[in-house]
């Protein structure tokens, strides 16, 4: 069985040429060993010397040298804007009190939908659209992302 054994940053890559795709959510991509098998039917063993948190548009360089993209699904999420920076400093300090799963996009925040959280953000006005993307949200200081820049 083919492995991978090192991962490649999304835009540190050509990822147009994919061997395959394999699509995890964002809870599925804290991995260090586990069989894969792609959208197209590649099945190989990640590898990795480290559990590794993967993000939308990594690369898996398989051993064979081919690299598999890892892609995010969907998911309903709802992302959060507010006038300035030290108002969106204050909704991010907010949802991280409550432990909650959070993506810095740009100059917004993205949470996975929650009608109470979602409650409590408008409150201390927020702005909030509702959005269906890829969730990467950040690891925190207990996670690495483990790229292998040499590879």
């Amino acid at each position: 069985m083919r492995r991978a054994r090192h991962v490649k940053a999304g835009g540190e890559w050509n990822a147009a040429a994919a061997v395959d795709t394999v699509v995890l959510a964002a809870d599925e991509r804290h991995r260090r060993r586990i069989v894969l098998t792609g959208e197209s039917g590649a099945e190989f063993l990640l590898d990795l010397a480290h559990a590794t948190a993967l993000r939308d548009g990594d690369g898996l360089v398989l051993d064979d040298g081919g690299i598999v993209r890892v892609t995010g699904p969907a998911e309903p999420l709802v992302e959060i804007a507010a006038p300035n920076a030290r108002e969106l400093a204050r909704l991010a300090w907010h949802i991280g009190n409550r432990h909650t799963a959070l993506q810095v996009v740009g100059d917004a925040l993205r949470i996975r939908r929650d009608h109470v959280l979602q409650e409590m953000l408008a409150g201390l006005g927020a702005r909030l659209t509702p959005v269906e993307a890829a969730f990467d949200p950040e690891t925190g200081a207990q996670h690495t992302h483990g790229h292998d820049h040499g590879a």
